[in-house]
């Protein structure tokens, strides 16, 4: 059996009149022995074309006139529509593979650890004897088990911070893990975190603080350089795959005078880890997000202009929004600790679940990774109130998100690429969790919309938003508007960029109907996931308990709830 859409225009031409009716559009389905019976006709029509003063018989029905005609002349068209239209052109920078899996992995777990954890500082001199590290019950697999099970992607290890102590047995230094009465001097932190990721299978990073206040040679540029590149080059090619590389300007004020060699370094981590990023304050991989509070700008681009930084002496604005005009893709990572300090300290303790949520939306929600720092204490161990705390930051964040209240809604677009039955760019896309498919409007429009009937009233009072930024990073400026009963579109947040994950906070909204407006965009939009979820912890700290409800017909503007007290501020 063969189907084919045939164009009604071919009636008309015979004088054939066809049922004017959905069934008259359908798809005509024609047997084999139809063709059998008519090859004859079908010959005759072919000499006819060779020959316009022969006629046609008139014993030929005209409606198998019509169809022979029609398989004929449209047998082309038919088999074009059935290809596939090919996705938008991608918008220059783009992110590199390790870069798009960085992304992907949300949030990372800083582990500083080492002799300053032992001495209650946070600045090591350099000249603490080696003999005050002995964390007794050092579990590395606790904690890659604790990052794990909170939902961090990789950890990240101090292998050296600014004391110049070495938590793995370097052959450049005797400053290290085996000068110390740990495991008799035979142990090896990396080691043992590295063997502990590998077998849980999350990402591995290191920290080698290039500023180091043991080593003799610092401030001599060639020799320190060398002593640098051989420390890294054993941390490179001892451990296996290293997912994130971490480093650096941090240095005191009348310090030695150094310069680092910086694409030197760059080109030695991508020589013997091409799978890794590079942190540091100007990239190249990611960058520093300009401050240690672990919050990004509202506006925040992957876009960067590497040239336009320098690391140790950073435009805190410019890291903390990005460049639209950028030419490279250097995504920010926000760094905090969950205690005040970033080691250990036996007199603090570590900030509450709601505090960490308003963090991840203000750092995972604007196109960032959160780097959250949660420092092992003196026996070696995650600290029991830590883990507490971060048992209770997952629960909120999986009762909030485990459910799109947008999933079920009935969606259509402005303009769909291709057509609106395009199923490669439909916009129910945006309800399917993957930033591989997702909804593209046709080219060269102006009105980006989508609408949503979510079939019955539903409370909310967080948008999530997401580009496909294998595609690059497009959306400048958007909004969210709810239906009242007038007809009319209400505003209920606005946005600028978007990027891999954007998190809006609004007050609590009742509706129905909605629609999603890209006001703003570098190249046609693409969005890959929209969601809207209910959190029922916090509230908006300029937001009054008393504010009134108002109702706009189908849609609610509902008073806050307080919860505990928890606040969150407007983002």
């Amino acid at each position: 059996m063969w189907t084919c859409q045939q164009p009604l225009y071919f009636a008309s031409e015979f004088g054939v009149n066809l049922p004017k009716s959905k069934e008259a559009t359908q798809p005509l389905q024609l047997h084999l022995s139809l063709f059998e019976s008519l090859s004859l006709t079908h010959i005759m029509i072919m000499k006819n074309k060779k020959n316009t003063h022969t006629p046609i018989p008139s014993s030929i029905p005209r409606l198998h006139l019509l169809l022979l005609l029609s398989l004929s002349l449209s047998s082309t068209s038919c088999s074009s529509s059935l290809l596939k239209k090919p996705p938008p052109l991608p918008i220059l920078p783009l992110p590199s593979a390790p870069q798009l899996q960085w992304q992907l992995g949300h949030m990372a777990m800083f582990l500083h650890f080492g002799p300053n954890t032992f001495t209650d500082s946070e600045w090591g001199t350099g000249h603490v004897d080696p003999s005050v590290f002995n964390p007794t019950n050092l579990n590395a697999t606790q904690w890659v088990q604790v990052a794990k099970d909170s939902g961090f992607s990789r950890v990240i290890l101090t292998a050296k911070h600014h004391d110049g102590f070495c938590l793995w047995p370097t052959d450049y230094t005797n400053y290290s893990v085996s000068s110390s009465p740990w495991r008799n001097g035979g142990g090896d932190v990396v080691g043992e975190l590295a063997k502990a990721a590998k077998d849980a299978g999350i990402g591995l990073g290191l920290y080698l603080s290039p500023w180091d206040r043991h080593e003799q040679c610092y401030g001599n540029t060639l020799e320190y350089n060398e002593f640098y590149m051989g420390q890294m080059t054993e941390l490179l090619t001892r451990y296996g795959n290293i997912k994130e590389v971490w480093l650096d300007g941090a240095k005191g004020e009348g310090e030695k005078d150094m310069d680092y060699f910086f694409d030197s370094w760059f080109s030695l981590i991508h020589q013997h880890q091409p799978g890794a990023v590079i942190f540091s304050d100007a990239g190249p991989d990611t960058r520093w997000v300009g401050d240690e509070a672990g919050v990004a700008g509202s506006t925040c681009w992957s876009l960067f202009n590497r040239s336009s930084a320098k690391i140790g002496d950073t435009d805190f604005q410019y890291s903390r929004g990005g460049d639209p005009f950028g030419h490279d893709w250097v995504p920010a990572e926000c760094d905090v600790s969950i205690r005040p300090g970033w080691f250990w300290h036996s007199s603090q303790v570590p900030k509450s679940a709601r505090t960490l949520l308003e963090l991840y939306c203000k750092s995972v929600g604007r196109n960032c990774l959160l780097l959250l720092n949660v420092p092992p204490n003196s026996s070696g161990l995650i600290s029991a109130e830590d883990i507490e705390v971060l048992k209770e930051f997952s629960e909120l964040r999986r009762s909030i998100f485990s459910q799109n209240l947008a999933k079920d809604a009935k969606i259509r677009a402005s303009s769909t690429r291709g057509s609106a039955n395009n199923s490669w760019f439909n916009p129910y896309n945006v309800v399917e969790e993957g930033f591989h498919s997702y909804w593209a409007p046709e080219e060269n429009q102006s009105n980006w919309v989508l609408y949503f009937d979510l079939q019955e009233l539903v409370s909310f009072n967080i948008l999530l938003v997401e580009e496909p930024i294998h595609m690059g990073q497009r959306v400048i400026k958007f909004h969210l508007q709810i239906l009242n009963e007038n007809g009319e579109w209400n505003k209920v947040t606005n946005g600028t960029t978007v990027g891999y994950r954007r998190l809006l906070q609004f007050p609590i909204v009742k509706s129905r109907n909605l629609r999603f407006v890209i006001e703003k965009s570098r190249a046609e939009p693409l969005i890959s996931y929209l969601g809207l979820y209910m959190d029922p912890f916090s509230t908006l700290s300029n937001i009054s308990d008393s504010t009134t409800q108002t109702s706009i017909n189908s849609s609610q503007i509902l008073p806050h709830i307080d919860f505990n007290h928890s606040q969150i501020a407007v983002l």
